[in-house]
């Protein structure tokens, strides 16, 4: 008898005899052998309707055997004592500078030190709950390499209102990257829809068919080196995920320290021998998330939040000044 709840089971004659969980991870090798002891243990493995409830039983000639595996569940991150740089903070919403290194929220891969962490920690039980139990609280996010300011949701009113803005992209966001080569024209606006390269996973690409709409309006501050580098200023009309290092890099202007946008060595060498070594190592892309403005959700009031440049970026800034 097959159970109701079951998501997936297999059954199969045994011909053998053998510890029960050998058998299993030989019909089923997509599962460890401690997955499925846990899997015992929590009574989801049964024959002709009983539960196996030791893991260390042999199978039996002619039995039967169904394993029922749950649907998975998204961990809940712990609170983590992790200081946070707060620009504003109320009932309402939190405004964290964030800076650079720092994940927003558990992925694949990394379960602590993120932002969410942080935020439990800090902010106790006053998160929203629509992000889920991964990601409580998160209204947009930037990549773990970039840094700079984000507000975050702590009750639902809020986190409602705030998605609002950012739908109808009533949201100020001003970025500054660091590139190579100069924009072509100096100012201007970037256009295409973004959608998960078809050619590696790891990166997106604006593509003619599909995708989402994603508009940058862009200006060139400051060039170097006889614009073999610039500092550019991103005002986005839309986010989406990797959304100015996609934009500039279709223009040539791949950002510095990009290690998945990546700007052909040729370009690299035109630097003075004095800077070359510390632009072409910058460890992380050059992108600041500076300014950061919303109306509030309960007040109405337009708020507007500012962050200066990481000492990495000043750095970075002030060596391709002297060049």
């Amino acid at each position: 008898m097959i159970k109701e709840n079951s998501k997936v089971f297999y059954t199969h004659p045994v011909s053998d005899i053998q510890r029960i969980d050998k058998f299993i991870a030989a019909q089923i090798p997509e599962l460890s052998r401690s997955q499925i002891q846990r899997l015992i243990e929590q009574g989801c493995v049964f024959t002709d309707d009983e539960t196996v409830i030791d893991k260390n039983c042999k199978t039996r000639l002619g039995d039967v055997y169904q394993i029922v595996i749950p649907e998975p569940s998204e961990a809940k991150p712990l609170p983590e004592n992790i200081s946070l740089d707060i620009l504003f903070e109320d009932d309402d919403l939190i405004v964290i500078n964030k800076p650079a290194g720092m994940t927003v929220h558990p992925a694949a891969g990394v379960h602590s030190g993120t932002l969410v962490n942080a935020l439990l920690y800090h902010c106790k039980d006053s998160l929203s709950g629509i992000g889920g139990v991964a990601r409580p609280g998160i209204v947009h996010r930037i990549d773990r390499n970039t840094s700079g300011i984000l507000v975050i949701a702590k009750n639902d009113f809020a986190h409602r209102a705030l998605a609002e803005q950012f739908y109808n992209h009533s949201i100020e966001r001003t970025y500054y990257a660091v590139v190579y080569s100069s924009p072509s024209p100096l100012e201007g606006t970037i256009s295409g829809n973004i959608a998960r390269s078809p050619y590696d996973r790891k990166k997106m690409a604006i593509v003619n068919i599909g995708g989402k709409y994603a508009v940058t309006h862009y200006k060139t501050i400051e060039q170097y080196a006889n614009g073999v580098i610039s500092l550019v200023k991103c005002n986005l009309e839309t986010g989406r995920t990797h959304q100015i290092r996609v934009h500039l890099s279709s223009i040539g202007c791949n950002l510095v320290g990009d290690d998945v946008y990546v700007k052909s060595k040729k370009t690299m060498v035109k630097l003075p021998n004095e800077a070359k070594l510390f632009v072409n190592n910058f460890p992380r892309q050059a992108l600041h998330a500076a300014s950061l403005g919303f109306v509030h959700p309960r007040s109405s009031q337009f708020l507007s939040f500012n962050a200066d440049f990481p000492e990495d970026m000043q750095e970075l800034i002030s060596i391709l000044r002297k060049l």
